[in-house]
């Protein structure tokens, strides 16, 4: 009897760990709303962008090595040459990939400027959040949705005491840059003198800008440049910070920190009036001196638990991907609070994946969303290739994860359509405000 139990689990777990054939092809039909990426525009001979991440990793920092699930050899790369480039061959020789190169060249310049939104159509994609400085030639505004970052605006000040590791030495020259450039759209010249004219002048111009251009939401990467506990802040002190530092010199870490944790509650307040959501990082992050335990969404509970901040949302952007997926749902329960699994399906395998979309639609379906995180690579493997892979991965994952739960007896096979869309596509639309 032992024996048979055994068997019968051993098969139970074997099923559950298959996508349901019909359900997954259902999941595929879906015109997808992609809450995260970094997708480059399209740029001439000799160009480049350097605007798809305010703190780019790739190229500028100590590299760390790729997940497995990530690396070339993932067979989703080739199956993403087949599927949108029409490659014929189950092999990766030179020559062969000489010639993909080429039909790649060839099909862009037969679709020109409306070459990024061909590739949305092959990877069954409708609308694609553009996490970008600015928008760019190709990026078509009825399909790519601009995302600025605006972490720049919580460092008004020289940063020397908040650098720490060489990444972020690098990080925050990006940022400093940001801010001047944010100063100077705004026609600030310099520091105005008190920090309620930095608000008014530099911090609310620079958002109602980005609404007016198109932005659906903000983004901060905070977290790799601090620890994500912006907890509740000393104003006067933070006013005294500022003017003190404002002309010269560099304040002490502490007293920096406690200034950007009031300019995170003001922008947070002027992003609700504006209906624009916070996009921000949380969970695993690149470069080799990322800070994890930095990274833990639960750091947010002050910020999540201001009820002056009730009118904003925010999404937890990679649903603290690596060790903090299961606090990520716990933290769903707040009514402003979202999540997506972009990077976790560059990540982990379907499986592994599965069981936290299984988790997190077991508690609140209506607050996950699906996200890529695609990025310009290399040549071979570009962003349409990441998209391609995290895509089917991703839709694979929500297959097995939904399938486990019908086969359970929780739902049945029309609320697991029903949650398929809402998790692809309906929940962004709805708080978006998508048509």
């Amino acid at each position: 009897m032992k024996i048979i139990a055994t068997v019968l689990f051993l098969i139970g777990v074997c099923a559950a760990q298959s996508a349901d054939p019909a359900l997954l092809a259902e999941i595929n039909k879906i015109k997808a709303v992609d809450n995260h990426t970094h997708v480059p525009k399209l740029v001439g001979a000799g160009e480049k962008d350097e605007e798809y991440d305010a703190l780019p990793c790739g190229g500028y920092v100590e590299p760390s090595d790729d997940p497995v699930m990530a690396r070339p050899e993932n067979p989703l790369f080739l199956e993403a040459w087949q599927k949108i480039y029409g490659y014929k061959y189950s092999d990766k020789t030179p020559a062969h990939v000489a010639e993909l190169l080429e039909t790649k060249r060839r099909i862009i310049n037969e679709q020109g400027d409306r070459y990024p939104a061909w590739v949305l159509d092959q990877l069954g994609i409708e609308y694609m959040m553009a996490n970008r400085i600015a928008m760019g030639r190709g990026l078509d505004p009825k399909r790519f949705l601009w995302v600025p970052f605006d972490d720049a605006l919580l460092l008004p000040l020289d940063t020397q005491a908040m650098v720490d590791t060489p990444d972020r030495k690098f990080f925050y020259s990006r940022e400093a840059m940001l801010q001047q450039r944010y100063r100077g759209d705004s026609g600030v010249n310099g520091s105005p003198a008190t920090l309620d004219a930095y608000v008014s002048q530099v911090i609310v111009p620079t958002l109602e800008r980005q609404k007016k251009a198109g932005a659906v939401a903000i983004k901060f990467e905070a977290a790799y440049l601090r620890w994500l506990n912006f907890a509740k802040p000393h104003e006067q002190d933070a006013r005294a910070t500022y003017q003190r530092f404002a002309a010269q010199g560099a304040p002490a870490k502490p007293d920096y920190i406690n200034l950007q944790n009031h300019l995170f509650r003001v922008i947070a307040r002027e992003a609700g009036r504006l209906g624009l959501p916070i996009h921000i990082h949380t969970g695993a992050g690149c470069g080799g001196y990322f800070d994890l335990e930095g990274s833990n969404p639960v750091l947010l509970d002050s910020v999540l638990n201001d009820s002056s901040l009730r009118k904003t949302n925010f999404v937890l952007i990679h649903g603290g991907a690596g060790p903090y997926t299961k606090i990520a749902s716990f933290l769903l329960g707040k009514p402003n609070v979202y999540a997506d699994f972009s990077e976790q399906d560059w990540m982990l395998s379907t499986n592994a994946l599965s069981t936290v979309l299984r988790d997190w639609l077991e508690w609140y379906p209506e607050k996950v969303m699906f996200g890529t995180d695609l990025f310009p690579g290399t040549p071979e493997i570009n962003w349409e290739e990441i998209g391609y892979m995290t895509a089917t991965t991703g839709r694979q994952a929500l297959a097995i994860a939904l399938t486990g739960m019908m086969n359970d007896g929780e739902i049945t096979r029309e609320r697991a359509i029903e949650l398929a869309n809402m998790v692809m596509r309906e929940n962004a639309v709805k708080l978006y405000g998508l048509k």
